[in-house]
């Protein structure tokens, strides 16, 4: 067996392990043998859908194929005793690398199909290969395959913004170029694009001028697809922690699982810099590495994910459930869960939204922190969401202020948290305050914050303004569902008698725990009326619900 290349990282033994004889066994007995010569393609960018292959004999070369100013590259090489492929397959995403003979020898191809029986199966196996698929993504996404995405757009631009949010919550291999650096402008010229064609995606086959996440997502092939009319058991509408959990379940419990996001895997908790109080995360977690590993697990379990994708309605009129995605496509369901969360309000401030991702954020994470820099920044809100992030920042090297609307950080706040912001030699608490102005040309500059109390008011730089205040439901879309005032679904024991009609008299039953006032169509996690608003709480209820979505497709059979 070929022993790991000298150039492979330390993290080697995970990204290419070395398979035992009787684990090669298990392995080939999926797949369908075939010699291959010198020069055969195995798979190449492009392929919208490729194979596991097993190397019994050979060599293969794993190549980035040429970009606008680079040629191609090898990223890694393969021998006699190792797999290819990587989370591609789990997610369905197309092929961004090439697969190369550079030795004839024999390989086994394991289809798709036969890749799906294999995680079901052999759980020994599967973990091998997920843990594999995990790291060789971590490797490739800092190397030279990470130019087979670029993206090129200003860092004062919300569009740009955007696209490499999606890209980093997809872990998708990339490289973002500020078109004000050199670098950029270089790129620029080579494709021949100009400002108005940003933000731009290039890759080697094909430059997306202007182009938004699901523009992108349509090109990588992680847009909703499905190539069969029949009804899925579960749509779970919504990938935060709630939905993510509620797909994990679903799918590893036999259900023919779908989960739909607008934006991207993670909701509001892949906005959060670290998590420290979450059950088995001593040290802390962020959001975006507890959001990212939930959804590899329901990927495992077959459960498909698709974002950007956005749901515009749902039909409860017909006999079966209709998911209504903005494109038109319409998804036939057993059953909805409803995940969509909550959003951060905005502050009726005027430009605000001149300045939304040019200095204006919603997260503080690797990607709003770099653009911040070392200058000082606000954060806005009393909640433990604002807390991380405060703390985040000043680890970071910023001066921070902490803007909280309250006369008390504590009300809103874990104490352990409050502790170490007052402690910080970096941080400013500034309480009974709110941001009353909003400075700056292209990107935010100062802002003026005004003391409630005393109504003075302080002037001072700002290069990032962090906004973590209030929660808006996100259910603006949906309709036929009973609601409070404020917009939260109402489920169960909180749905009034006003609220279960005919329809509940004509099933003789009342509704299941989380579910709505529509028969088959649960809630979990923020957007449901009464849930704790704490990423633990929303686990628990998108793991709880599927027992309900279980009987609840027992009482329609």
């Amino acid at each position: 067996m070929a022993s790991p290349t000298p150039e492979l990282p330390t993290a080697a033994a995970e990204a290419f392990p070395t398979l035992t004889t009787e684990q090669l066994v298990r392995l080939r007995s999926y797949g369908t043998p075939q010699d291959v010569a010198v020069g055969d393609t195995v798979f190449q960018a492009g392929d919208k859908s490729i194979d596991l292959v097993v190397i019994d004999e050979g060599t293969v070369d794993i190549v980035r194929p040429p970009t606008h100013e680079r040629p191609e590259e090898i990223v890694a090489s393969h021998g006699a005793g190792r797999f290819l492929g990587e989370l591609t397959l789990l997610t369905g995403q197309v092929a961004y690398l090439t697969a190369r003979v550079v030795e004839a020898g024999h390989i086994h191809r394991i289809s798709p199909q036969r890749f799906r029986q294999l995680m079901d199966e052999d759980p020994e196996l599967s973990d091998l290969l997920l843990r594999a698929f995990l790291a060789r993504r971590m490797f490739l996404r800092a190397g030279a395959a990470a130019q087979a995405i670029e993206i090129v757009g200003s860092s004062l631009s919300a569009g740009t913004l955007a696209l490499r949010t999606y890209a980093a919550r997809q872990l998708l291999p990339h490289v973002w170029l500020d078109s004000d650096d050199t670098a950029g402008q270089a790129l620029m010229t080579a494709a021949g694009l100009t400002a108005a064609d940003l933000p731009a995606v290039l890759t080697p086959d094909t430059v997306l001028r202007r182009v938004t996440p699901g523009r992108l997502a349509e090109v990588l092939g992680l847009s909703y697809h499905r190539g069969t009319d029949k009804p899925v058991d579960l749509a779970v509408v919504g990938a935060g922690p709630a939905g993510l959990a509620a797909a994990l379940y679903g799918a590893s419990e036999g259900l023919a699982t779908v989960v739909l996001d607008a934006v991207g895997p993670g909701g509001q908790a892949a906005a959060s810099s670290r998590i420290e109080n979450y059950l088995g995360f001593p040290s802390g977690i962020s959001g975006a590495d507890l959001t990212g590993r939930a959804a590899l697990q329901s990927l495992k379990f077959g459960a498909q994910l698709s974002s950007p994708c956005e749901v515009v309605a749902l039909d409860t009129s017909a006999e079966q459930l209709r998911i209504v995605l903005a494109d038109g496509t319409e998804i036939t369901t057993r059953a909805v869960v409803i995940a969509t969360g909550a959003r951060y309000r905005r502050l009726p401030l005027e430009r605000w939204t001149d300045f939304e991702g040019a200095g204006i954020y919603y997260a503080a994470t690797e990607l709003e922190a770099r653009d911040c820099r070392d200058n000082p920044v606000t954060v806005v809100g009393g909640a433990n969401s604002a807390g991380q992030a405060a703390l985040y920042l000043a680890g970071r090297g910023n001066e921070v202020t902490v803007e909280v609307r309250g006369t008390d950080i504590r009300a809103g706040m874990s104490t352990y948290l409050v502790d170490r912001l007052l402690a910080h030699p970096r941080v400013t608490v500034r309480t009974a305050t709110q941001v009353t102005r909003l400075e700056g040309e292209t990107s935010l500059a100062n802002i003026t914050l005004t003391n409630m109390t005393t109504d003075e008011q302080t002037h001072q730089r700002c290069g990032g303004l962090f906004c973590f205040i209030g929660a808006e439901p996100a259910t603006s879309w949906l309709k036929g569902v009973a609601t409070d005032a404020h917009g939260f679904i109402r489920t169960d024991v909180l749905l009034r008698d006003e609220d279960l009609r005919d329809t509940w008299t004509a099933l003789g039953r009342t509704p299941l725990p989380f579910e709505t006032s529509v028969p088959a169509v649960f809630a979990a996690g923020d957007v449901r009326l009464g849930s704790m608003k704490r990423v633990a709480a929303a686990v628990g209820e998108g793991a709880s619900v599927i027992r309900s979505v279980h009987l609840s497709i027992g009482i329609q059979a």
